[in-house]
């Protein structure tokens, strides 16, 4: 099979779908690997060590996307790339539940897109989601830590408090991978920390993991009202895969809260868990409404991309290696998993979620 790796080109993405060590993989296994040149300069890999590993550097998208049968990026294609998309498969985070214009384009174009975030496996767990939920929860902390400061629009609350001082209060609404690594830095730096969630197994997890250092709440309204008055800063941490983010917290909550905290919401991606929230960029973080500042980058690991690409690529390279070496079809039939990422297929929604999402019917893959 030829797989091809295009450079990446959301804004501020310094991630690659694919490392040097991928391609010997896929090379040993007799697969030809495109990759766009400069693909991986954002993670500092460069053409040269692609090329040492067996890669074809080329010089333009139109080479990869025109010749590749399966795609490998980090981020959904933008709307620069749709001229380049056609029944090939793509294996990608897509987000498609807060993205309908794409949906409607993938759908169109025939392509095959496999969805990361809805790979999962029998225990519900989110293999290739994890790793990037695990960076995003603790950058979400360090980018919440950093605009609480005076000058980059916050209250001027140093988290971790001095002695005779109040600490600062963080507060996550759920206790998922996002929300466990959130809290582990939160606590790490000395805040007051309660977490939101309606499983009570989470909450009893993080309980025996910190102890006393953290609270946990059962997530209703009248809880997350309560703590809304109280907190300086507020992660969003929910995530249903698929699905569009419930709104937890609306417009009319915003007042609870204190003029200059923060709000970081890692859900956005999926539409987010704060009514008030829209996609930002790493080059345009945050906004300011009603007094409270908003940060909602859709690709925080895009800012670490050294850590955060090898972390992507060692929960994706055996995924890629079964579809170069079984086709789509033996793929899915040798990995429940996988077929559950298939968001996509023949010009159908084959994934429920995404379906009700997108307001179209679901068709089941075979």
């Amino acid at each position: 099979m030829i797989i091809g790796v295009p450079k990446e080109i959301k804004d501020n993405e310094y991630r690659v779908g694919v490392v040097p060590a991928g391609v010997k993989a896929l090379r040993a296994e007799g697969h030809r690997v495109l990759v766009e040149t400069g693909a991986g300069a954002g993670s500092y890999i460069s053409d040269a060590e692609y090329a040492s590993a067996g890669a074809e550097v080329v010089n333009t998208p139109d080479e990869v996307y025109g010749t590749a049968e399966l795609i490998v990026k980090v981020k959904e294609p933008r709307p620069q790339e749709y001229r380049f998309l056609k029944g090939q498969m793509v294996f990608t985070f897509f987000h498609l539940a807060a993205d309908k214009e794409l949906g409607e384009e993938l759908l169109r174009k025939g392509t095959i897109a496999i969805a990361y975030e809805t790979v999962e496996l029998q225990d519900k767990s989110l293999p290739i989601l994890a790793p990037m939920s695990e960076v995003a929860g603790r950058l979400s902390v360090q980018a919440g830590a950093h605009y609480l400061m005076k000058a980059y629009g916050g209250r001027g609350v140093l988290l971790s408090g001095v002695a005779g001082v109040e600490r600062g209060d963080v507060l996550i609404l759920g206790a998922g991978i996002v929300g466990q690594n959130a809290t582990k830095i939160a606590v790490g730096l000395g805040a007051e920390v309660t977490v939101l969630d309606t499983r009570v197994e989470k909450l009893r997890h993080l309980e025996d993991l910190f102890g006393p250092s953290v609270k946990t709440l059962i997530s209703n309204a009248h809880n997350i009202e309560e703590r809304l008055k109280r907190c300086d800063l507020l992660i969003g941490a929910v995530h249903i895969p698929g699905a569009r983010t419930p709104k937890l917290i609306t417009r009319d909550m915003l007042p609870l809260m204190k003029k200059g905290s923060v709000i970081v919401d890692v859900s956005v991606d999926q539409g987010g868990c704060i009514e008030t929230i829209v996609p930002t960029t790493h080059a345009s973080p945050t906004y300011e409404f009603e007094g409270i500042v908003h940060y909602g980058v859709a690709n925080m690991p895009g800012v670490v991309p050294r850590t955060s690409t090898f972390a992507l690529t060692n929960a994706t390279l055996p995924y890629v290696l079964s579809l170069a070496r079984l086709g789509l079809k033996g793929a899915i039939e040798a990995d429940m998993s996988l077929k559950k990422g298939v968001n996509i297929h023949s010009g159908a929604v084959t994934h429920p979620a995404v379906a009700v999402a997108l307001g179209k019917d679901y068709r089941p893959l075979p």
